[in-house]
C-alpha cells in the first residue's frame, strides 16, 4: 500500500517517527525507554518537522489577530487564522492514502509542550484533492511558545475507515474464561512476588529490576503468548519519484 505526499508550496521535511524523546533520554537510567507499549506509540506514524523556528503569543481574545507569530525566516508555514487562541501550520503537502484509509492528525505522540497543545483531525485522504491543516491551540494567555527549527509539529498515519465502528464493546466478569483468569492471577501473584523481592538487596528481583514479561510477550510461566509481538516499528521513509 502507497501513503503519498504531493508537495505544494514549500513543503515541511517529513520522517519516520524515532523512538527517542528528550524528556525520555533525561530519565536516570534510560527508565522511560523500559515502557514498550510507550516505545511503540512514540514510533507510530510520520512526523512533520519545523523547516525554521519561530515564537507565537496569544493575548487572550478570540479573534485572530489576538495570537501573534514571528518568524525567524521567510518561509511562514505557521500563521492565526482561525482565531480561538490557536496556530495553523501548513504541512506544504496534500497527502493520498489508499481507497477506505483516512489520515490520523495530530501532535507529535508523547512530546508534551507548555502553554500550547495540539488538536487532532481525522482527514478522508483517499478522495480530497487538497491540503488540510495542523492546529495548536494555547492552554493560557500571555505566555511566548517558541517552535525550534527540526521540531516536530505534526504526527500522521492511516486508519482504515470504519473499522473502529465494527468493534462490538463489552464488559465480562474475568471468570467467564477460565484460562484467561488463570493466566491473569500467575502473573499478579508473580507481580506482587517480584516488587516485595526487588527490595531485598542481593536478589534476583533487584538485579532485573522489571519483569519484561510484556517486552517478551510471555505468560508467568515464561510460554509466548502470541507470535506476533512486536518490540520496535521500523517505518519507511518518504521517498522521491
Amino acid at each position: 500500500m502507497k501513503l503519498i505526499a504531493h508537495p505544494v508550496g514549500t513543503p515541511c521535511p517529513i520522517r519516520p517517527a524515532p523512538v527517542a524523546r528528550d524528556w525520555m533520554d533525561e530519565g536516570g537510567g534510560n527508565h522511560p525507554y523500559r515502557c514498550l507499549p510507550l516505545n511503540i506509540a512514540n514510533c507510530y506514524g510520520w512526523e512533520v518537522l519545523c523547516p525554521s523556528t519561530f515564537a507565537a503569543v496569544w493575548h487572550g481574545g478570540q479573534d485572530a489577530t489576538s495570537v501573534q507569530v514571528r518568524f525567524a525566516s521567510e518561509h511562514a508555514y505557521a500563521s492565526s487564522h482561525f482565531g480561538y487562541g490557536t496556530v495553523t501550520f501548513h504541512t506544504g503537502y496534500i497527502f493520498r492514502t489508499p481507497p477506505g484509509y483516512d489520515l490520523m492528525v495530530q501532535g507529535p505522540i508523547n512530546r508534551p509542550k507548555d502553554v500550547i497543545a495540539p488538536l487532532c483531525g481525522i482527514v478522508e485522504t483517499d478522495w480530497v484533492p487538497f491540503t488540510f491543516t495542523m492546529n495548536w491551540r494555547f492552554t493560557r494567555p500571555g505566555t511566548l511558545v517558541k517552535f525550534e527549527e527540526g521540531e516536530p509539529f505534526c504526527q500522521i498515519f492511516p486508519v482504515k475507515r470504519g473499522e473502529l465502528e465494527a468493534f462490538e464493546p463489552e464488559i465480562r466478569v474475568l471468570d467467564s474464561d477460565p484460562d484467561f483468569e488463570k493466566q491473569y492471577r500467575a502473573w499478579s501473584e508473580s507481580r506482587s512476588q517480584f516488587n516485595r523481592d526487588k527490595h531485598r538487596p542481593g536478589s534476583e528481583a533487584g538485579e532485573a529490576i522489571w519483569q519484561r514479561y510484556y517486552q517478551r510477550g510471555l505468560d508467568a510461566d515464561g510460554r509466548p503468548l502470541t507470535g506476533d509481538h512486536r518490540t520496535r516499528l521500523r517505518l519507511k521513509p518518504f521517498e522521491k519519484r
